[in-house]
């Protein structure tokens, strides 16, 4: 868990420029161009979810265009692109958080170990628990360490007394890398904690209820780098046992933490395919483009 940024990247990190910036007319006619289909494979070996032409329009707005994509077991894929791509868009589809916008509209096929997530049936709590998500901005409840941590364990019935409440409070403080830091004072509000250590505590509140998806959009832009190479050590080790889905600006820590990188702009999927080559020799050049610094 102590190492650094820059010693953790077993592979190659991407060379961003911004140096090398166009002309707002060579940028413009860059950005109208829109693919007709994704290059590369948007399967995964082990997918746990499964999403095939999803469509997200707000009111008149058409924020995601028919994107196809598999979100793989015991796997890490980053989902990159300039602002406004609609990459947090599709990660929120992912566990209906969209529900909450009275004016988004989402078709297509969204699968959870091939269960359709948006049947009517499903209870919408049940599948947040199944799908965890961590937030940009660290969100703890306005209630202790502990409490936290307890509570999704508490409204799914997963502890039947206080001794199996606590194994599984300490233990997802543990594998969060937290409990160590907390455990002195656990019965202290957790918005006390450093922003860093908010972050983690988050996420040892998503993985209490045992999840098999942890969505993570932007987990890390409001930390330090000492505390983000801390929530990228977490994620790699994370993998071990949950399929993960990143948002992140940075392209640095995509190339560090993913195994698979998804490219979006103006909605669509460009192009998806493993991380290295994504950064190293993408086929498309709208992501060669982005990833060069070109435009984004």
């Amino acid at each position: 868990m102590g190492a650094s940024v820059q010693e953790r990247g077993s592979r190659p990190t991407p060379e961003v420029s911004r140096t090398m910036s166009t002309s707002s007319r060579e940028m413009s006619a860059r950005a109208g161009q829109e693919p007709a289909t994704t290059v590369g494979d948007i399967t995964a070996r082990d997918p746990v979810m499964t999403v095939r032409n999803a469509n997200v329009h707000y009111g008149e707005t058409h924020a995601i265009k028919d994107v196809s994509l598999d979100v793989g077991r015991n796997e890490v894929i980053a989902l990159i692109g300039p602002s406004g791509c609609g990459k947090s868009t599709f990660l929120r589809c992912l566990n209906r958080m969209n529900d909450t916008i009275e004016s988004a509209r989402v078709t297509g096929d969204f699968r959870l170990d091939g269960q359709d997530i948006y049947d009517r049936s499903n209870d919408v709590v049940m599948l947040r628990a199944r799908i965890g998500m961590v937030f940009q901005k660290p969100n703890p409840f306005p209630k202790s360490i502990y409490e936290n941590v307890a509570y999704g364990p508490r409204i799914h019935g997963l502890a039947s007394n206080r001794a199996e409440l606590d194994d599984i409070v300490y233990g997802s403080l543990e594998r969060a890398g937290l409990l160590d830091e907390v455990k002195s004072r656990i019965d202290e509000p957790g918005t006390g904690l450093s922003g860093g250590q908010q972050q983690r505590l988050c996420i040892a509140r998503a993985i209490a209820v045992n999840p098999e998806v942890i969505l993570m959009d932007e987990p890390c832009s409001a930390l330090d780098p000492i505390a983000t190479a801390r929530i990228e050590d977490l994620i790699d080790e994370l993998t071990q046992n949950y399929a993960i889905a990143i948002v992140t600006h940075s392209m640095q820590q995509a190339a560090r933490v993913s195994q698979r990188t998804a490219y979006f702009h103006l909605g669509r999927l460009v192009e998806v395919g493993p991380t290295e080559k994504i950064f190293t020799n993408p086929s498309h050049k709208l992501t060669e483009d982005y990833v060069t610094g070109r435009f984004g």
